[in-house]
C-alpha cells in the first residue's frame, strides 16, 4: 500500500513480448478440436492436425500467466467498447495456454492501453535458460536470489516447504501456533521481530487497537520501492512498452 498509493492508478504489470518464437508454430497455429467432433475410422478415433495463420487484424504479443492488472483495463475487457477483447477472445478459445497471451494481446493492441503497461510481472521466478515448460521449485537455496530481486512474489513452491517458513518468519513476521496474519499499524501488540514471546497473536480481534490507517513501510516496502523504481526509469518503462519485434 506504501509504494503503490503513489503510483498512477492505470498501470498494469504485465510480461510480454511481441517476439512469440515456437510458440507460433506451436500454440498459435494448431486448432484445438473437441475430441467429440475426431474421425473415426475401423473403430479407432484419429486426429489430422488443422492449423491456421497468424492473425492480421492484431499482433500477437505473450508472456507470463501472472500478472497485475488496473480495473480501468479490467473494465474494458468485461465491457470491450470496441470490440477488440471479444475478437481476441475468439482466437484464443483455439489456442494452447491462453492465459500466457491473451491479456497481453489485448493490452499491447488497445490505444488507450499500450502505454499503461510495465513489462513485470512482479514475480521471482527461476527458470532454465532456454527456459523449459515449468520454472523450479524454490527452496531455501533460493532465498538470496529471491530477496534481492525486490519481487513481492515468487513461485512456485512445494507444499509445506521449509522456505515458506521462513518467508512467513522473516519476511512477513507471521508467528504463533498456526501461523497469524501480517502484522501491521492496526495490531495492538508488539508485532516485531523478538516480540511476542507467548505465542499470543498481537493482531486479533481483541488486540486490534491502533489505526487502521497507518502505514509504516519496512524492509519489503523498501525492496518493492527500489523495484518500482527501477521499473519506472526511463531506460526501463517506455522503451519496452509493446514492442514489435522485427523478427516476428
Amino acid at each position: 500500500m506504501h509504494v503503490f498509493s503513489k503510483l498512477p492508478r492505470d498501470l498494469n504489470f504485465i510480461d510480454h513480448t511481441s517476439d512469440i518464437g515456437w510458440k507460433a508454430f506451436a500454440r498459435a497455429m494448431p486448432m484445438i478440436v473437441d475430441p467429440g467432433l475426431y474421425m473415426k475410422t475401423k473403430g479407432e478415433l484419429f486426429w489430422i492436425p488443422e492449423r491456421r495463420s497468424l492473425p492480421t487484424a492484431f499482433k500477437l504479443f505473450t508472456g507470463s500467466a501472472w500478472m497485475v492488472l488496473s480495473r480501468p483495463f479490467v473494465e474494458y475487457i468485461i465491457w470491450g467498447w470496441d470490440n477488440l477483447p471479444r475478437t481476441v477472445l475468439m482466437y484464443y478459445a483455439n489456442f494452447i495456454s491462453s492465459p500466457e497471451g491473451y491479456f497481453h494481446t489485448v493490452v499491447c493492441n488497445a490505444d488507450g492501453f499500450k502505454n499503461t503497461t510495465v513489462n513485470h510481472d512482479l514475480h521471482f521466478i527461476s527458470w532454465d535458460n532456454p527456459p523449459m515448460q515449468h520454472p523450479h521449485y524454490l527452496t531455501v537455496g533460493d532465498w538470496d536470489r529471491m530477496v534481492a530481486s525486490d519481487a513481492p512474489f515468487a513461485r512456485k513452491f512445494r507444499r509445506d516447504d521449509p522456505v515458506l517458513d521462513r518467508i512467513d518468519a522473516d519476511i512477513l513476521s507471521r508467528r504463533g501456533p498456526g501461523g497469524t496474519v501480517a502484522p501491521g499499524g492496526w495490531c495492538g501488540g508488539d508485532s516485531g521481530a523478538g516480540s511476542n514471546r507467548t505465542g499470543a497473536d498481537p493482531c486479533t480481534a481483541a488486540a486490534v487497537s491502533g489505526d487502521t490507517a497507518v502505514l509504516r513501510p519496512g524492509p519489503g516496502a523498501e525492496r518493492l520501492q527500489r523495484l518500482v523504481t527501477s521499473l519506472l526509469s526511463e531506460q526501463n518503462f517506455r522503451p519496452r512498452q509493446c514492442k514489435v519485434a522485427e523478427t516476428n
